[in-house]
């Protein structure tokens, strides 16, 4: 049953994004899941909540599907369809309405699933494939990669953060940089840690090269 589930919603997120060049692909929620699925064996966390959360994290995200947002109803009708519970149903969209980084205003999830998903979800966002998918998303946002007289916007709150429009590379001072201290389990802080030093590195080059030093 567990497998079928999970199997018919990734279905369902291979349809929902099969045209997504932003960065929040069919491939990102794949890998959101298999680390909620790590993090949630070393954590003791529930794993039917924690791999359907995971799954369906994007299906109702703000910038992606704000028509659907308030009420999850892609979440809610796939549950239903598949005879999800009321009381679990209510449990993953908590968590699916947890995940987001919203600078200041970002939420810590309430339960040891919600961090699982959140901290798998961070962690997509950083590291190499961090570095990839800011471009992506910048590129499919008609953002610029740089310009050394637009500064980083810090300690933005949730509305700032939604409307904001900068750099890609400011985008790693306004959020990427600030990840690793966000995690909530263990098991992810010590790959935030190997992540974001890539990235310092990456960042370092990027600015040499910008200015002729390398």
């Amino acid at each position: 049953m567990n497998e079928m589930i999970m199997n018919d919603a990734l279905e369902c997120v291979k349809n929902t994004f099969h045209d997504d060049y932003s960065g929040h692909d069919y491939f990102h929620t794949l890998r959101v899941y298999k680390m909620a699925t790590r993090i949630a064996e070393q954590e003791n966390a529930n794993l039917m909540i924690v791999q359907l959360a995971a799954l369906l994290h994007d299906v109702d995200d703000i910038k992606l599907s704000p028509e659907t947002y308030v009420n999850k109803d892609r979440t809610v009708d796939f549950l239903r369809k598949h005879g999800i519970a009321g009381g679990m149903t209510k449990t993953i969209c908590d968590i699916i309405g947890e995940v987001s980084f919203r600078g200041t205003g970002s939420t810590t999830p309430k339960t040891i699933e919600g961090k699982c998903v959140q901290d798998a979800d961070r962690l997509d966002a950083i590291g190499a494939i961090g570095i990839a998918r800011a471009f992506a998303y910048g590129g499919n946002h008609n953002r610029i990669i740089y310009d050394p007289e637009i500064k980083p916007t810090i300690n933005m709150n949730a509305d700032q953060y939604q409307s904001h429009i900068s750099t890609t590379i400011n985008h790693f001072y306004e959020k990427l940089f600030q990840v690793k201290d966000l995690m909530n389990t263990d098991t992810a802080k010590k790959i935030a840690k190997q992540r974001e030093d890539y990235m310092k590195i990456y960042i370092s080059e990027f600015l040499d090269e910008w200015d002729g030093i390398r």
